[in-house]
């Protein structure tokens, strides 16, 4: 989080969108920070054999109803979910403006962070 933090410090949308070295920084660090939210909640599934989940969104799902996450958190971790898998599989392109918007929403990962921290 803390570099994320220090990229929107250092960097505005202008200069992302000037450099393209830039944009691939602030897509993989977000890829990263998301990624990590997914290997925690798949973990946790896991660990408590909540259910065998199809879908990564899923895991966050399964955490919410196992009243291990709140709904407002896991609503928005299954949103990064799903921008984690527009980046990666390049579905669509993605938009510069709410990528770099995330970066304003890094509080979200550390309400999920702190809210699975027992279970970890």
């Amino acid at each position: 989080m803390r570099e994320l933090a220090r990229f929107r410090q250092m960097y505005s949308p202008e200069d992302v969108r000037r450099d393209p070295h830039l944009e691939w920084a602030l897509q993989y660090g977000l890829l990263e920070a998301i990624q990590i939210v997914i290997d925690l909640s798949c973990h946790i599934v896991s660990a408590r054999n909540l259910s065998v989940p199809a879908t990564y969104a899923e895991c966050v799902g399964l955490l919410s109803r196992a009243g291990l996450l709140s709904g407002d958190v896991a609503k928005t971790v299954a949103g990064m979910v799903g921008l984690r898998n527009i980046i990666v599989h390049e579905y669509i392109s993605v938009e510069l403006k709410r990528v770099y918007d995330l970066l304003d929403r890094l509080d979200d990962f550390r309400a999920f962070a702190a809210q699975i921290q027992p279970y970890v």
